[in-house]
């Protein structure tokens, strides 16, 4: 396949994934925003005055970027996930794994996708955390290379659960019982320098601390760790999952019939 048809081949896949997500904008677009508008009010507004300071920052300047990571995980992985799947059930997948269509391109395709819809809604939310914070954003580069890695590995992160689910109830398994705990105590509503030294060692075995803390970081100026560790951390994840996703997509393993 010449490259020129790979570009053609990636564009369809990108633009398709992109317009089904669109298409049903108020279930997929809206929900999480107005989500998001609720932790602010609650969070900042409410709980956030009486909390205080966290780190020398308002309460809702510090949560701020561990909310708007978190809008980017959640739909970054849940588009991927549900849309592979949703091909896979159809059987649709196996016209494409059976078409001169590279792998990476395929992958490419299903996480371009899901990195439109994460960035799209983060986008969404840090418009909307303006009304609520005071907030400027001190390292514009750090906060690019986080969110764009991020969004990356849980997109990838989606296809691999989606190539091992095989019920549409084995797709929420991993974002009830695994992401969802790992994004709240990934310390987007704290600050783990308030733990004791053993649950701060617990809690750096955790790699969303790592995507948050260097988001924060990009905004504020503080982390609670080392950010360039952080974004090392990150990427080699993201590698880690990229070169996993495309083993699955090479063996063919619970796709084929």
């Amino acid at each position: 396949m010449k490259a020129a048809e790979q570009l053609i081949a990636l564009q369809t896949m990108t633009i398709r994934e992109t317009r089904r997500f669109l298409r049903i904008w108020t279930q997929t677009l809206l929900p999480p925003v107005i989500t998001m508008v609720l932790y602010f009010v609650i969070f900042g507004s409410l709980i956030g005055s009486r909390i205080g300071q966290m780190d020398g920052f308002n309460y809702a300047d510090f949560v701020a970027p561990g909310l708007i990571m978190m809008a980017v995980i959640t739909n970054s992985y849940s588009n991927v996930v549900s849309s592979f799947f949703g091909h896979k059930f159809q059987r649709h997948i196996e016209e494409i794994l059976v078409s001169p269509t590279p792998n990476y391109i395929i992958l490419a395709g299903f996480v371009s996708g899901g990195m439109a819809r994460g960035l799209l809604v983060g986008l969404f939310v840090t418009i909307t955390s303006v009304f609520f914070t005071d907030f400027q954003i001190q390292h514009p580069l750090i906060v690019l290379i986080t969110v764009l890695l991020t969004s990356a590995l849980f997109s990838v992160a989606g296809l691999i659960n989606a190539v091992f689910a095989k019920t549409f109830d084995d797709i929420s398994i991993v974002p009830t019982f695994i992401l969802t705990p790992l994004t709240y105590l990934g310390g987007v509503f704290y600050s783990i320098s308030l733990l004791s030294d053993f649950w701060q060692t617990v809690s750096q075995a955790n790699p969303i601390l790592y995507m948050v803390n260097a988001f924060r970081y990009g905004f504020l100026g503080i982390s609670d760790i080392n950010v360039t560790a952080a974004l090392v951390i990150i990427f080699l994840f993201t590698l880690l999952l990229i070169v996993v996703a495309l083993h699955l997509l090479k063996t063919g393993k619970n796709l084929r019939a």
